[in-house]
C-alpha cells in the first residue's frame, strides 16, 4: 500500500458507512430521530460520542493531510476536520448541537438519507478510481 492509497481506503470505509446509515435510514424512516432524542436525553453518550469522534477525525486528519496533495486527501483531510469540529460541539454544548440537529432533520424529511446515499456512492467510486 503506498501513501497515496491511504485516502482512497478512508473514502472507502467511509463511503460504505455513508451508505449504511443512509439505506438504514429510507429503509426505516425516523431511526435518526429516535437516535437524537437518546443524544438529547444522555449526557455520558453525547459526551463519549464526541471523544470518539475527535480521536478518529483527528486521525483521517492526520493520514490525510501527510500525504502529497490530491483532491482526495483534501477532501477526506476536509472530513476529519469536520468530525473533530462535531465531536467537540458535542462536548461543548451538546443540547445546543442536538436542537440544530433535529430542526435539519425535521425540514429535510427524506432527501437528507437520500443525499447521504449518493454521497456515499461516490466516495465508493472515488476510492476505487485512486485505488
Amino acid at each position: 500500500m503506498t501513501p497515496h492509497d491511504m485516502s482512497s481506503w478512508i473514502a472507502l470505509f467511509t463511503g460504505l458507512y455513508a451508505l449504511a446509515v443512509g439505506i438504514g435510514e429510507l429503509r426505516n424512516p425516523g431511526g435518526w430521530a429516535v437516535m437524537l432524542k437518546e443524544f438529547e436525553a444522555f449526557h455520558g453518550l453525547r459526551f463519549l460520542t464526541g471523544v470518539i469522534s475527535i480521536g478518529i477525525g483527528g486521525m483521517i486528519y492526520l493520514a490525510c493531510n501527510s500525504q502529497a496533495p490530491s483532491g482526495l486527501a483534501i477532501g477526506m483531510s476536509v472530513v476529519g476536520g469536520l468530525m473533530v469540529v462535531k465531536g467537540a460541539l458535542l462536548i461543548a454544548s451538546g443540547d445546543r448541537f442536538m436542537g440544530f440537529a433535529r430542526q435539519l432533520i425535521g425540514k429535510v424529511g427524506s432527501f437528507l438519507p437520500g443525499f447521504v446515499v449518493f454521497l456515499g456512492a461516490v466516495l465508493i467510486l472515488l476510492a476505487f478510481a485512486g485505488l
